[in-house]
């Protein structure tokens, strides 16, 4: 179940910060209220995972699958580009999530 609250706090975290984007700096009242309902629940969902998780290893995963989600909604729906070392990033920032689960100790399978 901590695997669905991680994974139900990231797609909370991706909208929200999706909103931001929309909410051109908080300037649109919608996408603003969007992106604080938004990270409400995405830490309220994190708090729930900190009852399995160490906290280094749920902010970790947290993050670097938020960072990859957001890249893809950012070229997917507001036309940013991905070069070559930002590409290469998100595969390593995968890479580390693959470690931590198969091959570390600190993280519950």
């Amino acid at each position: 179940m901590h695997y669905m609250y991680l994974f139900l706090a990231v797609m909370a975290e991706t909208i929200g910060t999706s909103a931001l984007q929309a909410s051109q700096q908080f300037t649109r009242l919608w996408p603003s209220v969007l992106v604080v309902a938004a990270y409400a629940v995405s830490f309220y969902l994190l708090s729930l995972t900190l009852r399995y998780m160490p906290v280094g290893i749920m902010y970790a995963l947290w993050s670097g699958l938020g960072i990859v989600m957001i890249a893809i909604i950012g070229w997917l729906v507001f036309q940013q580009r991905l070069d070559l070392p930002a590409l290469i990033g998100m595969a390593l920032i995968i890479g580390g999530i693959v470690v931590i689960q198969v091959f570390s100790n600190t993280s519950i399978h």
